[in-house]
């Protein structure tokens, strides 16, 4: 029986070529065995992903480390999105490095998430690689941890972006917003509020597990990367026969790769067509930054879009 499923991929690889305060992984090596780990891991990965040929599939690479930088992460993203039966191949990145590459990927599938650092790279070399990114035709979409000090980077690169790329704001992990601080992010994001509280989860209907899946170095699957117990094996087959719905077994989401799929949200409407790579359906139109009234998790802001 054939399935239209999305696989969120995270291997081995934990390096990273930053070293952001507030990222567990800053400036973390990987010893040559562990990246020869990651590469054997990720090309076993695409094997069975270019196999899969009865079914549809959809892959977004969540590495906690940076990908892009490895020449194994590059290949894949290129060979997954020639292949007729993969929709869309995505990757999370600090867009640290080059960007040529592309050139040989089919640009209607392959997609990037982009994260913008302040005080890890240059912000002129940083809108380069967007500006390389336009031209060469990629689908992109460009966000920002939204801490204090870097708010007015963050403008400055709203500013300077496309009209039609969008800017996501991701709340910063532990950090409560006065209604204030929350409007001047969603003056950025009008979808910042979902964001900014934690979901309330539990037991509520979520696509994880049924036709979204985690899978790891080992190919172990599970239905989200923050819910641990274990549905099979993805290369031995055994994953298949647990897929269905599901409630989530946790009390709260503060994840967007994780409550981007509770089927009590929106999202999948705000974001169709580009689910994996974070950029919605249609442009989002900037809210005034006065007068706004940000929402609880458990009645969210409905997106704002041109007319």
């Amino acid at each position: 029986m054939s399935m239209d499923l999305t696989i969120l991929y995270r291997g081995p690889l934990a390096s990273c070529d930053y070293d952001c305060p507030y990222c567990p992984f800053a400036k973390r090596r990987d010893s040559g065995a562990q990246l020869r780990s990651d590469r054997a891991a990720l090309e076993r990965f695409t094997g069975w992903a270019a196999a899969q040929t009865g079914d549809s599939l959809s892959v977004l690479f969540t590495p906690w480390g940076e990908g892009l930088v490895r020449s194994w992460y590059r290949k894949a993203l290129v060979e997954l999105s020639r292949l007729e039966h993969i929709g869309r191949v995505a990757i999370q990145t600090n867009l640290s490095g080059r960007t040529a590459w592309l050139a040989e990927a089919e640009r209607d599938k392959v997609a990037l998430w982009c994260t913008y650092h302040p005080g890890q790279t240059p912000y002129e070399r940083f809108l380069g690689r967007c500006r390389e990114l336009t031209a060469l035709g990629v689908r992109y979409s460009v966000g920002v941890v939204g801490l204090d000090e870097h708010l007015e980077e963050a403008r400055r690169l709203r500013s300077a972006l496309p009209p039609e790329v969008y800017l996501w704001v991701n709340a910063a992990e532990g950090h409560t917003y006065t209604d204030e601080q929350a409007g001047r992010w969603t003056a950025l994001d009008p979808l910042f509020p979902y964001s900014r509280h934690p979901h309330r989860t539990a037991g509520l209907p979520c696509r994880t597990g049924e036709s979204v899946i985690s899978v790891d170095g080992d190919g172990t699957v599970r239905r989200c990367h923050f819910v641990r117990a274990e549905l099979g094996n993805l290369y031995d087959g055994s994953y298949r026969n647990s897929l269905g719905p599901r409630g989530c077994p946790l009390d709260v989401c503060d994840c967007h790769i994780g409550y981007v799929h509770l089927e009590t949200l929106p999202l999948y409407d705000v974001f169709a067509g580009g689910v994996l790579e974070r950029i919605p359906a249609r442009p989002m139109r900037l809210p005034a930054p006065d007068g706004l009234a940000p929402p609880t998790s458990a009645r969210p802001l409905l997106p704002l879009v041109i007319r």
